[in-house]
């Protein structure tokens, strides 16, 4: 029955059909744009289980409902009740009021207050708005207590949504509360009492587990009617099943949490990652003459030969997140060669940069034991290959002797050094040798390359760009700069210059040396 106080309300006058067309035509272009996004996120050919898509497309679950419900609203609100209905022509002028237009009053209902919202109410109590399975209305429903009688009146998109037969009655507020979930109890009992002691306004949600144990969230919403003399004659409310938009709501809740909780992974990995990579690598930035006899006994350049000045750089890739197991490294050996080396594993995180760590205690243990590059990268190989983590290697490794200003070098599938010379450059000359890792048994072969004072090699790691042979020909051009400038830590500035905005899938690292002393 409708509320008795619905007769002190005018009818709802029913808005213009152009405006609720246009607002209608906008739901719907937005519609069509979320479902072209939905389509995208929903779009995994991979399958992997990504917490940022799955977060995605429970938005866009969630905001299909909404503009769904949105849609169905403003088509039962063009459409207005049928002026001709039988019911709400009685149930109208019982209650001293001309039919109300049904959709506008289940807008009120949907708001869930005020007059509008009991108007709504009054309009599906008699079953006047038309419903069906799924459908806007069918999912809210009105009830009225009365206390005066013990009168109970529930709509019959209540009934619906309680799974109750019509014929068993309404429930009272006494039997109510054995439907709602145990931890829901006090919700509804505070909110009824409130609103029966008090006078306060319904507002609030439980679950209600139905006869057949479907379990249903409920929003139920209203206030107190009055009689004469203020006391509280009845209680009327709105209830909606809101159970599919908090299903919504909580998988977008879980899929952030996901999400969060592997951000907070990817960071202390990254972090692991970081810290791993800076314990291994050279602990010097910049310009760097090697100790001269300071690093092994009887070490450092003979009298007349030609040191080396070094100096190195890492270059982010485009995230700065993908850590990966890049190096490059310089280190005095026991006979005053100098090993320089440079490469990178497949792969990011914890795992490329443990494995970067041990190949290269592995390169200088064999290069400080005196094993040639040739000889040192195929028992690389071999360590690879018993590997527990199996991986790809592109290194360059070579051994400079600055008495005779030698450089024995042998590669692994990687871009061979460049040198610079009177404002020109090249790459020299590669040796055979596969990826470490790729294969078995590999045999690698190795060069040797004569340097003059002032000659300038560059090793780099191959991802300055996107293209190892477009880092190369890079390279080549800035030649006149190179040579020109005045120490290796200029020449790395240089390079960063040209190479830092570089879109890269991973870090890339540059080592320059000079030849800095006179020939013999």
């Amino acid at each position: 029955m409708p509320s008795p106080r619905s007769a002190d309300h005018p009818a709802v006058s029913s808005p213009q059909r152009d405006t609720v067309d246009s607002l209608i035509s906008q739901t719907r272009r937005l519609r069509g744009g979320l479902d072209a996004v939905r389509r995208d996120t929903a779009a995994d050919p991979g399958g992997a289980d990504d917490a940022r898509l799955r977060w995605q497309r429970a938005l866009c679950e969630l905001a299909v409902h909404q503009l769904d419900d949105l849609g169905r609203h403003l088509g039962e609100l063009r459409e207005g009740l049928p002026a001709d209905h039988p019911e709400t022509d009685a149930e109208a002028s019982r209650a001293g009021t001309a039919p109300e237009a049904g959709t506008a009053a289940e807008a009120g209902a949907a708001a869930g207050s005020g007059a509008a919202g009991r108007a709504a109410g009054g309009a599906e109590a008699t079953g006047g708005a038309r419903t069906g399975r799924g459908s806007l209305l069918s999912r809210v429903g009105s009830a009225e207590w009365n206390l005066l009688t013990d009168e109970v009146t529930w709509s019959d998109e209540l009934f619906r949504i309680f799974g109750r037969d019509p014929g068993d009655g309404g429930l009272t507020l006494d039997e109510l509360p054995s439907w709602v979930f145990a931890e829901d109890q006090p919700i509804l009992t505070g909110m009824v009492t409130d609103c029966l002691v008090d006078g306060k306004p319904i507002d609030g949600e439980f679950r209600v587990v139905r006869a057949d144990e479907v379990v249903r969230t409920i929003h139920m919403a209203g206030e107190p009617v009055l009689d004469d003399d203020g006391g509280t004659a009845s209680m009327w409310a709105v209830l909606r099943d809101v159970s599919e938009l908090r299903r919504s709501e909580r998988a977008v809740r879980e899929s952030r949490d996901t999400l969060r909780h592997q951000q907070r992974i990817a960071r202390t990995e990254r972090r692991l990652a970081v810290e791993a990579r800076e314990a291994v690598l050279p602990p010097w930035r910049g310009s760097l003459r090697l100790p001269s006899g300071d690093g092994f006994p009887g070490a450092g350049p003979a009298a007349g030969g030609a040191a080396l000045d070094l100096a190195a750089h890492c270059l982010p890739s485009e995230s700065g997140d993908r850590i990966g197991g890049e190096w490059y490294d310089a280190l005095e050996l026991p006979d005053g060669r100098t090993l320089l080396s440079v490469g990178g594993l497949t792969g990011h995180g914890v795992a490329a940069t443990c494995g970067m760590a041990m190949l290269l205690g592995a390169v200088r243990g064999m290069a400080v034991a005196g094993i040639e590059p040739g000889s040192l990268m195929g028992r690389l190989n071999q360590l690879l290959a018993v590997s527990a983590q199996p991986s790809l290697v592109g290194a360059v490794c070579g051994q400079y002797d600055p008495r005779t200003r030698t450089l024995v070098w042998a590669q692994a599938g990687h871009p061979a050094p460049l040198l610079f010379r009177q404002g020109t450059g090249r790459p020299l000359r590669s040796p055979a040798g596969v990826l470490l890792g790729a294969t078995a048994g590999a045999a690698y072969a190795q060069a040797e390359e004569r340097l003059e004072p002032g000659d300038l090699l560059v090793l780099h790691t191959g991802r300055l760009a996107r293209e190892a042979e477009g880092a190369t020909e890079r390279l080549l051009t800035l030649a006149p700069r190179l040579t020109a400038a005045r120490s290796p830590q200029e020449c790395v500035r240089i390079v960063a210059e040209a190479f830092g905005d570089e879109p890269r899938e991973s870090d890339a690292c540059v080592l320059i040396a000079r030849v800095a002393g006179t020939g013999a």
